[in-house]
């Protein structure tokens, strides 16, 4: 889909050791099902870091929780010094009409931004509720197609999923909805999540699907800080864990994963409360979900858990296809 790009060499990639904190998992031993991989795979982590293949298309993931308070914290900076061909957005809260211009601006054919002089095809998916959920994907070659929602109406009022068709491969981005305080929503969450598995199954008749966002889960001890105090609590329950192991069983993988299957403290989210980011105490909850007919287009899969502007950090995915 374009020229290809180099990765950067083990050695010039930062990685960042987090601080000590008193967790639960810091001696999780990873789950078998995460340790098929193969031997060359397995080679190639080194400290956590996995060697990746040339690429030539990026895509950037990222819950800004609100994207003029993002703005503001100098989120954008990052995006426009990454220059990633696809930027998906999750709860950006926020109208067109709202945007900040400097946002607005990198629409197409308005700014230069990144080595790429048309700027970003932007699409936008806004909740029925002012100021609550939304997502957004901006695109530097237009889609083929782009639809909004799940086309059922009980799930396409809170503004939370956008698919774009490219000429390989379907994406899409989603902002999950979270079970609630005392798991209020979990039913209907589970429903979400039947839903977009059917979904994504009727896409994967066509093309192979990506599928990424913020997940609301993190799927095993491994990706959560504190899993046994969260067993009952929204995005570490049997059920949503289930539910995201039965996703990944129709023919899908965890990108991350795939290539970390042994790192720990490898996470996206952290509360605003205890410092809980210098700490590291997290979740991971933002995900590429790949199709497995992908599987050898895969570049490498990033958390990138140094950026900031938002209590969500930014995730890359590169390919070469």
């Amino acid at each position: 889909m374009g020229n290809k790009r180099k990765s950067k060499d083990q050695d010039d990639v930062k990685e960042t050791t987090p601080k000590k904190a008193k967790v639960e998992n810091q001696n999780i031993t990873p789950d078998k099902s995460l340790q098929k991989e193969t031997k060359e795979q397995q080679e190639n982590v080194s400290n956590g870091t996995t060697a990746a293949k040339d690429f030539n298309f990026k895509i950037c993931s990222w819950n800004v929780a609100g994207l003029r308070a993002w703005f503001k914290k100098n989120g954008l900076n990052h995006l426009k010094e990454d220059g990633a061909d696809v930027v998906c957005l999750q709860e950006t809260k926020c109208l067109e009409n709202e945007l900040p211009g400097e946002v607005a601006s990198l629409g197409k054919g308005k700014k230069i931004i990144g080595d790429n002089k048309a700027g970003y095809h932007m699409y936008w998916n806004n909740g029925e509720k002012k100021g609550y959920s939304g997502v957004a994907l901006w695109s530097k070659t237009k889609p083929i197609k782009v639809t909004n929602g799940l086309g059922i109406e009980e799930h396409d009022n809170e503004g939370r999923l956008i698919t774009a068709e490219y000429e390989k491969f379907y994406l899409i981005t989603s902002y999950v909805p979270n079970s609630g305080k005392k798991l209020i929503r979990l039913d209907y969450r589970r429903e979400w999540n039947t839903a977009v598995k059917d979904y994504m199954k009727k896409l994967e008749e066509k093309k192979p699907v990506i599928f990424c966002g913020d997940l609301n889960v993190a799927h095993h001890e491994i990706d959560i800080a504190n899993p046994k105090s969260n067993k009952r609590n929204a995005g570490f329950t049997v059920e949503e864990r289930d539910d995201f192991t039965q996703l990944l069983s129709e023919g899908y993988f965890d990108s991350f994963r795939h290539l970390n299957p042994e790192k720990v403290g490898a996470y996206t989210y952290w509360t605003y409360m205890a410092n809980a980011r210098a700490k590291n105490v997290g979740w991971r909850l933002d995900y590429f979900v790949m199709s497995n007919k992908l599987k050898d287009n895969l570049s490498n899969s990033e958390i990138r858990s140094d950026v900031t502007g938002s209590d969500h950090c930014p995730i890359v995915l590169t390919l070469d296809i």
